[in-house]
């Protein structure tokens, strides 16, 4: 393994891996990307988004496959985690939701592009998929 994964510096400025954190802290943190530049595309996916609807308060829930191409950073997966906890509250449609991921992550990260696939669960009989993407 070369010294690069072991290196203290890459997790310097993660502040939430490793403590016990509480609810609605949803800042995104990075790391520095490897320096071999051979990470071309990162994916992370979760079943596990909950937030509601702003007009009748209905509890909505997500699927989100969030694909980005890193530039210098990659984003800390539990921060990923808190940060999805942290919409529970939002009172957001499903479309505008895939707009704010994107833009949060692209804005944390500075990807090369990133792309947000947000799959709302029936509600009514009907589901909804929203697909947002930012490029530089």
């Amino acid at each position: 393994m070369s010294e690069e994964h072991n290196n203290p510096q890459l997790v310097e400025n993660l502040t939430m891996l490793g403590r016990k954190v509480t609810d609605g802290e949803g800042k995104l943190e990075v790391f520095p990307s490897p320096k071999s530049k051979n990470l071309k595309e990162v994916t992370l996916y979760t079943e596990e988004i909950y937030a509601h609807c702003p007009v009748t308060g209905q509890p909505d829930f997500y699927s989100c496959k969030l694909t980005y191409w890193p530039d210098e950073a990659c984003v800390e997966s539990k921060s990923v985690k808190l940060y999805f906890q942290g919409l529970r509250d939002a009172g957001i449609f499903c479309e505008h939701l895939s707009d704010k991921i994107a833009r949060d992550f692209f804005e944390a990260l500075n990807p090369h592009a990133v792309r947000v696939e947000l799959i709302q669960r029936p509600r009514g009989g009907i589901s909804i998929t929203a697909v947002s993407e930012l490029k530089r």
